[in-house]
C-alpha cells in the first residue's frame, strides 16, 4: 500500500483523469474542484444537468478539462453509460460520492420497491462501477478508488435501517477491495462522513450547527487516499469510535434519541 498522498502528487498518482460520481454539489463538487486544481481532468456524473454545468464551470476555471454526464444511477443502464463515457480516457481515479437515504419508513411497513432503490443506489451501482472500472485500474497498475460512506454504518437505525446496513456493507466491501487492489498498485479508501454542511443534509431537515465543511472533508479524503482502507473524518472520529463499542443496546437506543432530537422530534423508548 502506498503512503498517504496529501495535497501533492495527486496528478502523478491518480491522473490524468478522475471520475466523480455524485459530483453536482456538496462533497462531490469539492472533490471535483480540488482534483481539477491539482491538474486532473474531471468527468462529472449526477442527476441534475444544471447543477453539473455549474460545477463544470468551476472545474474549467482551474484550467482542467471536464465532461459531464447527467443520469440517474437507478436507471438500469447507468453503469454501462458511465463506462462508455470514460472508455477513451486514461482514467486514474474513481470517486464514488453518490449514495443517500432516499426513503424513510418502518421496515415492516415499507414499500419493498423503494427499499430496493436504496440498496441499488448505495450497494449495487457502486459494486458494478468498482468491478468495471477497478479492473481497468488493476490492469493499469496505478490509480485509486475513493468511496464516500457514512457514520450511520456503525449501528442500526429506526426508519433508515436499510440505508445504514447498505453503508455498513460498503465499508466492509471497501476494506476487502483495499486488500485486493493494493497488491497491484491501486489505492482504495472508504471515507466516513458525519454531519456535513451539504445541500442533501439540509434537504433532509438536519440541524447543521457544527457541521463539517465539504471542502475540508474532501481534502481529508484525498490526503488519506494512499493510506486506506478507512478514514473517518476528524470531526466524526470520536463518534465512530463510540458507536463501535460492545454495549449495542445502549449505543443504538442512545443514538436513536440523539437523531430524533436533531430532527426536532420526540423519541419514544425503542426498547
Amino acid at each position: 500500500m502506498s503512503e498517504a498522498t496529501g495535497g501533492t502528487g495527486l496528478l502523478e498518482r491518480y491522473g490524468p483523469w478522475a471520475l466523480v460520481v455524485g459530483g453536482s454539489e456538496g462533497v462531490g463538487a469539492a472533490f471535483a474542484e480540488q482534483l481539477a486544481r491539482a491538474g486532473l481532468g474531471i468527468v462529472l456524473v449526477a442527476r441534475k444537468p444544471e447543477a453539473l454545468e455549474e460545477v463544470a464551470d468551476r472545474v474549467l476555471a482551474h484550467g482542467a478539462p471536464c465532461r459531464v454526464l447527467a443520469l440517474d444511477l437507478l436507471d438500469a443502464d447507468a453503469t454501462a453509460r458511465i463506462v462508455e463515457a470514460v472508455a477513451d480516457l486514461d482514467l486514474g481515479l474513481l470517486v464514488l460520492n453518490a449514495g443517500a437515504n432516499t426513503y424513510r419508513s418502518r421496515f415492516v411497513e415499507a414499500d419493498l420497491a423503494r427499499v430496493q432503490a436504496v440498496i441499488d443506489l448505495n450497494v449495487t451501482r457502486p459494486l458494478e462501477l468498482c468491478r468495471e472500472l477497478g479492473a481497468r485500474l488493476a490492469a493499469r497498475g496505478r490509480g485509486g478508488i475513493l468511496v464516500v460512506g457514512s457514520s450511520a454504518s456503525y449501528l442500526g437505525h429506526a426508519d433508515i435501517g436499510v440505508y445504514a446496513a447498505a453503508k455498513a456493507f460498503a465499508r466492509i466491501f471497501t476494506e476487502g477491495l483495499w486488500l485486493e487492489l493494493g497488491q497491484v498498485g491501486v489505492d482504495v479508501l472508504h471515507l466516513v462522513l458525519g454531519l456535513t454542511a451539504t445541500p442533501a443534509m439540509e434537504r433532509a431537515g438536519l440541524d447543521l450547527t457544527g457541521a463539517a465543511d465539504p471542502a475540508d472533508v474532501a481534502a481529508q479524503g484525498l490526503a488519506a487516499l494512499g493510506a486506506g482502507p478507512v478514514h473517518v473524518v476528524r470531526q466524526q472520529a470520536e463518534v465512530a469510535a463510540r458507536r463501535s463499542g460492545p454495549d449495542r443496546a445502549a449505543l443504538v437506543a442512545g443514538n436513536y434519541g440523539g437523531m430524533q432530537a436533531m430532527l426536532g422530534r420526540s423519541s419514544p423508548d425503542p426498547s
